[in-house]
């Protein structure tokens, strides 16, 4: 056999700081005279294949990229000299190269017309369910309140409330309300467990590179779009934006799947999901610009300018189609679009600058309590999905009835509150002077029982967002501030502090102080700036809000920063120990890599480690990788074998020749010519001679290993280390010095490390929270128990609850993997590694293979 290779690699050195090394290697092998680049290629896309099922990995986006360049080289080479064929032959592979090149223009034009369909349809499904909570339309049972009585604002006869009985009416909407929280709970625990929640967190990691297995998927996508109206309906604090950016990656990464570019290459599948997030946002706030600039700030990691363009074509053409549609009869993308043609005044300045302080406040206290209740949900109530969102739906529908402004859809409130008086709809007398008081008590307690709801709400097993929610909050207190405004405008129209007003012309506009309330909200939930200024721009189309609206942004986003960095998504990715590193922070440690690597690493020596050993390393240990050394004493680094492609060699070659367990594994080349490759099927042997021929064997799988890993020096700063992951996104980085293997270090290295830091600069672990949690479990079993006792009794013993204590079977049905995952722990151990890890429990996937 003959043997040759070619290599492609790059160095970095940095003065003073150590010496980085990467590149890719392609390896080209002959057998007997023979290039066998097409196998190579063929080898390389198996591969690739089989790393698409694994869960919860991280793609190495270097080697991607280096897999990338081969498929485009062994392209090249089969083209080669097809533009100077003549005949069908030619022109067939010129209209193929033609199709290759515009897949990314078809496929971002298929996804956003799907997405803008989708968005179409599940807002006139929603408002329906809204309203037929409240009523049913005489002529037409399918029409909601507003199409039932198009054109009149006040109401209209045709449409009916269930009945004039006020306490029946109360009960009808407390039993649709609990009905639509059933049915999308028992939904999502039946058939797509991923559907539950917002996704924004988990996208931003699969953007990143994170693989969650499903998360995606065609019945993700279906069961989100089905129970998401209903989440909405039932009246839950939850919103559907965070949800439409959700299944509108859904939608993107179900439909590349139909093209080979992209179900082969995962960077070109990342420009598409990022496209699409932007297009979810584009349609659930009729904000093109805005949808692209979020997913610029918030979701994608890696915003090229290539993907920028296909983002802004995805959010047109989604919008476009939604336009086009038309669901809410007014030309509107949204219910809560509205239209100001009044400017503001100086003095007003104050008060949006208080509001920008609400704005701060409120995020910091959401994301503070709305953690503590996710860790009590996950360790408490994991067991009771369906009838946890049930209740929580019941309550809601007690406590919001009531108040006119919880009773309604969230974004019809929205609608009510950010409109002007003059000319305006006037909803249960918001506008008359004689309801200023009134008015203000009603949206304080609107304001302080969302909040609550939403702390306790957002996370439980439904579609749910948290924008919607948030903005209706801020909405409700920025109405108030206006109506105080407006009030103290009334009683002293002379004071110096007015003297900007015109007397025949309204000074004050509370529904502005609504509008710049709900960007204060969203800014301080999410913590977003520019993109928040834009989509509030798009909803309103004035341009003279553009300042208050920053002022707002500003203020907030100075708040929200005091007591912490990060928006309630970043918190979740924390929360569920996702191994993402955040490019929006910066770090200053200090400290070499050497002080967060991990120096016990398991190797595998260059020669001498028979099939047996690596089939029982294999089988003991969950490492996602090993480093290749010349010997396990000098420890002289020669490359880098993942497992997949370890296990992958392995059984080709099992499959492909009979092989003793005692057969010797190569990793270089060795200067033997009897080998057993994984790729070429070995000579027949009997049966006589297979005990003389099995100590002979060999198997090389020097084809199989990376021999130009990334790597490091042990002194580089970590910070420096830190920016690699970021920006080139490998799985994994060697540290060597002087050519031999010190040790690996991870995302997940470089992630307990910052904890840690963190954790003793602000030591914020409280070990009352347990003790209360448990007093709160402890209570909520009384009053269980009370309750079952109370219907045991009445029932004269037919109705009992809570058999033993168990979920019961309206529970059965799919766990959701997230329930399982916790907050990486801020330890000085780093024996936990993703990409090489064994598996701790609390940490990663108990479930996980």
């Amino acid at each position: 056999m003959e043997g040759a290779s070619r290599a492609l690699g790059a160095s970095l050195v940095l003065t003073g700081l150590g010496e980085i090394r990467y590149g890719y290697g392609i390896r080209l092998a002959y057998w007997n005279g023979g290039p066998t680049g097409s196998t190579e290629h063929e080898l390389t896309e198996e591969i690739a294949e089989i790393k698409r099922y694994e869960d919860f990995t991280t793609i190495d986006w270097v080697q991607d990229a280096a897999q990338e360049q081969s498929r485009r080289r062994a392209r090249r080479k089969q083209n080669a000299g097809v533009f100077e064929l003549r005949g069908s032959l030619g022109w067939r592979r010129r209209l193929e190269d033609t199709y290759d090149a515009g897949q990314a223009w078809i496929v971002v034009t298929l996804v956003g017309a799907v997405i803008g369909l989708n968005a179409g349809f599940l807002n006139i499904i929603t408002e329906w369910l809204s309203d037929i909570k409240l009523g049913y339309c005489t002529t037409a049972f399918y029409l909601n309140e507003n199409f039932c009585c198009w054109g009149d604002e006040k109401g209209c006869p045709e449409w009916h409330p269930w009945s004039s009985f006020w306490p029946l009416n109360y009960f009808l909407y407390l039993l649709f309300s609990t009905m639509f929280a059933l049915t999308s709970a028992s939904l999502v625990k039946a058939f797509a467990p991923y559907a539950a929640g917002s996704g924004i967190s988990e996208i931003k990691c699969i953007i990143a590179g994170f693989v969650m297995k499903g998360f995606l998927g065609f019945w993700t996508l279906l069961i989100k779009s089905i129970c998401l109206p209903l989440a909405i309906a039932s009246g839950l604090s939850v919103g559907k934006e965070g949800p439409s950016v959700h299944y509108a990656v859904c939608t993107g990464n179900v439909i590349s799947r139909f093209f080979g570019k992209y179900k082969r290459n995962a960077s070109k599948t990342r420009e598409i999901l990022t496209a699409c997030a932007a297009a979810g946002v584009a349609v659930a706030f009729g904000s093109p610009i805005g949808g692209v600039l979020f997913s610029l700030e918030e979701m994608s990691s890696y915003f090229p300018l290539k993907t920028m363009w296909r983002s802004y074509f995805c959010a047109l053409v989604a919008t476009a189609v939604l336009a086009a549609m038309n669901p809410f009869w007014t030309g509107q993308l949204v219910m809560f679009e509205v239209r100001y043609d009044r400017s503001w005044h100086f003095f007003e300045t104050i008060f949006f600058i208080l509001i920008g302080i609400f704005g701060g406040l409120y995020g910091a206290f959401v994301m503070k309590w709305n953690l503590r209740a996710q860790a009590f949900r996950k360790k408490y109530l994991t067991k009771y999905a369906i009838l946890e969102a049930t209740l929580l739906a019941a309550a809601t529908a007690i406590l919001c009835f009531p108040n006119m402004f919880l009773r309604i859809d969230m974004t019809e409130s929205m609608e009510i509150l950010f409109l002007e008086c003059e000319g305006g709809r006037d909803y249960g007398g918001l506008c008359e002077a004689k309801n200023t008081w009134r008015m203000v008590l009603s949206l304080a307690f609107a304001t302080i029982m969302r909040t609550f709801l939403v702390v306790i709400s957002y996370g439980c097993k439904v579609p749910a967002g948290i924008f919607v929610p948030s903005m209706a909050i801020g909405a409700s207190f920025g109405r108030m501030v206006g109506i105080l405004v407006q009030a103290l405008h009334e009683a002293y129209p002379q004071a110096r502090f007015f003297a900007a007003c015109q007397p025949d012309i309204p000074c004050i506009t509370p529904g502005t102080y609504a509008f710049l309330g709900a960007a204060a909200a969203l800014s301080g939930i999410m913590h977003i700036t520019v993109s928040v200024v834009v989509i509030m721009f798009e909803l309103t189309g004035a341009l003279t809000y553009i300042l208050p609206t920053m002022i707002v942004v500003g203020v907030t986003k100075a708040v929200s920063d005091r007591f912490g960095k990060g928006g309630i998504a970043d918190r979740m990715i924390w929360f569920n120990g996702f191994p993402f590193l955040d490019n929006k922070e910066e770090h200053t440690f200090g400290v070499p890599v050497s002080q967060v690597m991990t120096s016990d690493v398991t190797s595998l020596p260059s020669s001498g480690f028979t099939l047996k050993a690596v089939e029982q390393l294999l089988a003991q240990s969950k490492y996602q990788g090993f480093p290749v050394v010349e010997d396990r004493t000098s420890k002289i680094l020669l490359g880098y074998i993942g497992r997949t492609e370890l296990r992958y060699a392995i059984d080709r070659t099992r499959k492909e020749g009979f092989v003793s367990s005692n057969a010797k594994c190569f990793f270089t080349q060795p200067s033997s010519t009897a080998l057993q490759t994984p790729s070429i099927a070995a000579p027949p042997v009997t049966f006589d001679a297979i005990e003389d021929a099995s100590g002979q064997q060999s198997v090389d799988l020097s084809r199989f290993i990376d021999p130009t890993p990334l790597s490091v020096h042990p002194r580089l700063p970590l910070e420096t280390v830190m920016e690699l992951f970021k920006k080139m996104g490998p799985r994994v980085i060697v540290v060597e010095y002087r050519g031999r293997l010190a040790g690996l270090v991870t995302v997940k290295d470089c992630l307990k490390y910052q904890f840690k830091v963190e954790a003793q600069e602000t030591s914020t672990h409280d070990p009352t929270i347990v003790i209360r949690q448990e007093k709160l479990w402890g209570l909520m079993n009384r009053g269980a128990d009370w309750v079952a006792d109370k219907v045991l009794s009445v029932s004269g013993g037919r109705i009992k609850l809570g058999a033993g204590g168990a979920s019961g079977p309206i529970e059965s049905g799919l766990d959701d993997p997230r329930d399982q995952l916790s907050p990486i722990p801020a330890s000085s151990r780093h024996d936990i590694l993703e990409g090489t890890e064994e598996v701790e429990p609390g940490v990663e996937l108990q479930a996980r293979r």
